[in-house]
């Protein structure tokens, strides 16, 4: 091999790598309360209360699937009462896409349910 020459090969960024990092940047959006559907926000309430709450925090709410460099995010999410939807969306879209364009991959969609929304502090789950 010749001094300076790079050697070939392929990289893949998998679907996990990219709903981590979807899910960081949803998160830092202002007006997004937190991300999953019903269901995910329950079960996660009760592996807070037993210690175990990184458990599934990472990709939660948030699935992508990424072919030939492209990849297409579907969030859902819970947005602060009060804050306008198409504005929180358009801020996360914007921070999805520009977060995952950062690791060389190319945004096609991201996809947005905004599942519900959070009135004031968050009500502890009862025991």
């Amino acid at each position: 091999m010749t001094p300076g020459a790079v050697a070939g090969g392929t990289t893949v960024v998998s679907d996990e790598v990219v709903e981590k990092i979807a899910v960081a940047a949803a998160k830092s959006v202002p007006g997004v309360t937190e991300l999953g559907g019903d269901v995910a926000r329950f079960f996660n309430a009760v592996l807070d209360r037993v210690g175990l709450d990184q458990v599934g925090d990472a990709r939660r709410g948030c699935s992508a699937h990424v072919t030939d460099g492209a990849a297409v995010v579907n969030l859902v999410i819970v947005i602060d009462a009060g804050r306008p939807v198409p504005q929180v969306t358009d801020g996360v879209r914007a921070a999805v896409t520009q977060a995952v364009e950062a690791y060389g991959l190319r945004v096609d969609e991201v996809n947005i349910r905004v599942d519900d929304v959070a009135l004031g502090d968050p009500a502890t789950p009862p025991a």
